[in-house]
């Protein structure tokens, strides 16, 4: 996409990588947290419970550093937009992360910047050359090698991350049309309260169960590593040039691969290493060179 991967003034490139860098590793850890006490508590309970102490550790700070709450502000146009697609993106990444190696899960969802290239290709009217076309496809085939659909079963939860990545890239573009005099901290705000006002709904559906001291800690280390995420991966997007700092997203596969072995002793198979490589040299190819035909 030509807009987002134009230069501009001001951008530091050096510190939206490093804060790029260090939003995948809080992501990845918030994932390998609730992905564990998911095992003992209903999904819905406990993204409300973690988006509950996250929304107050936003506030906290926002109170600490004088930030300006303005509810009415946050509440409409596109943060509002950004809030609503982030809350569907993550229920939708959670729910299938709780049912697939972490691993698998992280590599499907990294695979943003190719649904990013189909929708400025398909309803934003941007061109697109052969060789971003190629880099397209090899990536999907790649998806396809993570997911490895079979015949004698539906892998739903995998498709399902797959629909996660959709909502992920619309709220990426969504994130460039947020004017830049609103703080960082404000739509981190918007993004907490609507994942947990939408979990919450999910959670009465499913149920709830008494917590245990452990998993209560469990989730409030979740939450601080949420916050710290939102918060740099919003830094990181708006301080550096997208097409130098998104490719450093990538990052977060090795903390996923690093991270499922340690844990839950999960191994990629060759067709999901095949797989992962594809999405990665695509989805580097096409934010670094973008979508339009060069």
């Amino acid at each position: 996409m030509t807009r987002p991967l134009e230069a501009g003034p001001g951008h530091d490139n050096r510190q939206g990588i490093r804060l790029m860098v260090l939003s995948m590793a809080c992501f990845i850890v918030n994932d390998t947290l609730v992905k564990f006490v998911s095992e003992s508590l209903p999904a819905g309970q406990l993204i409300f419970v973690r988006g509950l102490m996250a929304t107050a550790l936003v506030l906290a700070f926002m109170r600490a550093t004088g930030a300006p709450v303005q509810p009415r502000r946050l509440a409409r146009g596109w943060v509002a937009v950004r809030a609503v697609l982030d809350a569907l993106a993550t229920l939708t990444y959670l729910f299938s992360l709780f049912n697939l190696p972490i691993a698998n899960a992280t590599a499907i969802n990294m695979a943003t910047p190719l649904v990013i290239t189909l929708i400025a290709a398909l309803w934003l009217g941007h061109r697109v050359g052969p060789a971003q076309w190629l880099a397209v496809a090899m990536g999907f085939a790649g998806v396809l090698l993570v997911i490895q659909p079979r015949s004698e079963g539906f892998n739903a939860f995998a498709w399902l991350c797959l629909g996660s990545t959709v909502l992920h890239a619309l709220r990426d573009l969504v994130t460039l049309r947020i004017p830049r005099e609103v703080p960082s901290i404000g739509v981190t705000l918007a993004t907490a309260v609507a994942v947990t006002t939408l979990a919450g709904l999910v959670s009465l559906v499913q149920g709830w169960r008494v917590p245990t001291p452990a998993q209560v800690g469990w989730l409030a280390a979740a939450a601080v590593f949420l916050a710290s995420g939102y918060q740099l991966i919003i830094r990181a997007t708006r301080s550096g040039e997208i097409s130098v700092v998104a490719p450093f997203r990538y990052s977060g596969l090795l903390m996923a691969v690093g991270l499922g072995w340690a844990v839950w002793g999960d191994v990629p198979n060759a067709l999901a290493w095949a797989g992962t490589a594809l999405v990665l040299g695509a989805g580097l190819y096409l934010l670094r060179h973008g979508t339009t035909g060069r």
